[in-house]
């Protein structure tokens, strides 16, 4: 890797991983020598970026942008404009696309340009006295560039303003600011860029006030009937992600119609890029019905006035809310609003932000190449019917449960893992949540026996997504014993957490699922049960297990006979013995050390015997597996007709008839 090379990626990943800096993996930044320019890829964040995120292309044939003559149809014109820079690509095979504003660091003569959008400098840019205070602040050394539509017409205008700075100052600019932008600094060392950086954060601080820190504020318990029925209004098909933010920045705006309205305009292109240009405010917060009878009106208002959906709502005393179809989607609408909040409260020390017009906004909003960056922040399509739906597995974080929460992950699903460990459970949360992928693991720990605990899951799970389609009871512990064994406290602590658990957790999810149904009546949720085999036949000196099992069977049929008016599934999953998991392999409390010391396999003398004695009693001559479950979970949430059904998953060895 060139020298220069690695100082571009350091410099790209230090203004990259700060939100001040740079949001939803905006900012471009370039480095050229005497034939080639590598700049960062449409698409790819600056932080964390790696060669692999650059595009290196020919600055002979990006010439060609200055020379040739192009349509005057805008978008005939930019669309050869976008095969006259794909030309310039040296590697093409690769499928990487170069940043829309490829030309205009061409254009610079340095070797390293950086361009970022921080709040503060956009504070200043999307002011009324933009023009005027950066002549004040930095004098002749600034280029200021009206704003102008990007794409080639931009570059036509930054080609024309660079060259006449030339020819006045015998050199390039090392700073430029584009009008509702951001700022370009340029030099021929990274060093030199940072303290360029630096000197013009220190000059834009003495014309404001700085925002404080925004400190978080608390949840309020009414938006759980409110987050469910919000998400399926604003989910004609696949189920969205709902996000939410409560902090002392946003509260300052959502007090009233008046306040909210310094928020409620685009100032910037990557405010329409990802949060659209129009966006819903409900001033009721006193009770959910009034909150969403409050939003179901402005919906159909504001649907046929613009014709979408909103992507941003902000309730009165409640927070800022991002819809979006995924949970790295809707987090980058916050951070992005966020920044709107921020530029706006700079911009207002300025003179008061300038507004784009509506025939600005409109050319963003259909512009082909903002359309890219919008479907590439949210990633490929996908045919998955589990992707981006919200479950908690409870016992989530060990044994059958972890395999089914790392499963259903894979799936592209937003897994809540509840578990009664806390340590176990963090750490295996955090082993999941990949940093590219679009969906998201959380950890609440978790008693299934304790009411309030499990109130608290679905809570949480609620306030982290916005709302619930599928609950997996599995948390489950096993006792063996006979009879003579057996004392009273075991017995209860069994049937609280396998019996009593299930029935906890279908009662609270069932609450959300409803508010679901209520807004969207043809949308499936589904309730499972993890059971067993030993729901569906008794197991000898293993009474506390199998009877509390057989009970869940019981819930689960009577469940099925209630929620089926509300499009809610209820399943018992009954697998065969698991022996690689720690129920049965523990060295010191699993079944198979147990089951040896009770003498409940009459000859055995090893944990081999035992193991061996169990796998020779199902017809496959296995035990159950974590994909044997996995297909049948998968069925059961796919499939729209049956409820209430024990499933058995055991190699033949318990057969229904």
């Amino acid at each position: 890797m060139k020298k220069e090379i690695s100082e571009l990626l350091k410099i790209s990943d230090f203004y990259g991983s700060n939100k001040d800096y740079v949001i939803a993996g905006g900012g471009n930044t370039s480095f050229k020598d005497e034939k080639t320019i590598w700049i960062k890829a449409s698409g790819t964040p600056l932080a964390g970026i790696t060669e692999d995120g650059l595009v290196a292309l020919s600055r002979e044939k990006l010439h060609t942008l200055s020379v040739k003559s192009y349509p005057e149809d805008p978008l005939e014109r930019e669309e050869e404009v976008k095969n006259d820079m794909f030309n310039a690509i040296l590697h093409p095979q690769q499928g990487k696309r170069p940043s829309v504003e490829t030309s205009l660091h061409e254009l610079i003569q340095y070797r390293f340009v950086v361009h970022l959008h921080p709040a503060l400098i956009n504070g200043l840019l999307c002011s009324r006295n933009a023009k005027s205070l950066t002549h004040q602040l930095f004098g002749e050394k600034v280029l200021f560039v009206p704003y102008t539509d990007p794409g080639y017409v931009l570059f036509e205008k930054l080609e024309s303003e660079v060259t006449g700075y030339r020819q006045k100052f015998s050199t390039d600019p090392k700073i430029i600011f584009l009008e509702n932008h951001g700022s370009f600094v340029s030099a021929d060392s990274t060093d030199e860029v940072k303290s360029i950086y630096n000197e013009i954060l220190e000059k834009v601080s003495s014309l404001v006030k700085p925002e404080a820190p925004a400190d978080p504020l608390p949840y309020n318990p009414v938006l759980n009937n409110v987050l469910p029925a919000m998400r399926m209004m604003l989910s004609p098909e696949n189920p969205k992600v709902v996000r939410y933010r409560h902090n002392t920045l946003i509260s300052k705006y959502y007090k009233n119609q008046q306040e909210f309205q310094k928020i409620s305009h685009p100032l910037t292109p990557d405010i329409i890029v990802y949060c659209k240009y129009r966006y819903i405010y409900i001033d009721q917060s006193s009770t959910p019905e009034r909150i969403i009878e409050s939003l179901k009106g402005q919906l159909e208002r504001f649907e046929k006035e613009y014709g979408f959906q909103p992507k941003v709502i902000l309730i009165k005393d409640m927070g800022l809310f991002a819809i979006e179809d995924s949970v790295s989607s809707a987090e980058t609408v916050l951070d992005v609003f966020e920044d709107l909040i921020k530029v706006s409260h700079y911009a207002s020390y300025c003179g008061g932000t300038k507004l784009l017009t509506p025939e600005q906004i409109s050319f963003i909003d259909k512009w082909e190449v903002e359309n890219y960056r919008r479907k590439v922040s949210k990633g490929t399509g996908s045919s998955n019917r589990l992707k981006n739906k919200v479950a908690i597995v409870t016992g989530g974080a060990q044994g059958f449960g972890a395999g089914i929460s790392r499963a259903l992950y894979d799936q592209d699903v937003n897994v809540v893992v509840a578990d009664i460990n806390a340590e176990t459970g963090l750490a295996f949360a955090k082993s999941l949540n990949c940093p590219k992928c679009s969906n998201r693991v959380i950890f609440v720990q978790t008693d299934v026996s304790d009411a309030e605990s499990v109130k608290n899951l679905v809570s949480s799970t609620v306030r982290e997504f916005g709302g619930l389609d599928v609950m997996i009871s599995n948390a489950g512990i096993l006792k063996a014993g006979s009879l003579d064994q057996m004392d009273p406290d075991t017995f209860s602590k069994t049937t609280d957490i396998n019996y009593k658990g299930y029935f906890l957790c279908a009662k609270y999810a069932a609450e959300i699922m409803k508010i679901q149904n209520r807004e969207r009546p043809e949308y499936f949720a589904d309730i499972i049960q993890i059971n067993s085999k030993s729901g569906l036949r008794g197991s000898n000196r293993n009474f506390a297990y199998s009877g509390a099992k057989f009970g869940g069977i019981g819930l689960t049929q009577s469940f099925a006979l209630e929620l089926a008016p509300y499009k809610i599934k209820v399943n018992s999953i009954c697998p065969g013995n698991f022996y690689e998991g720690p129920l049965w392999s523990d060295p010191v409390n699993g079944l198979f050390v147990q089951y040896l010391k009770t003498g409940k396999v009459p000859g055995a003398k090893t944990i081999e015997d035992v193991r061996r004695h169990y796998e020779d009693q199902a017809p496959m001559k296995r035990g159950c597996r974590l994909e044997d479950v996995m297909k049948a979970i998968n069925y059961v949430i796919d499939q729209e007709y049956e409820t209430g059904q024990a499933i058995p998953v055991t190699g033949g060895q318990v057969m229904l008839g």
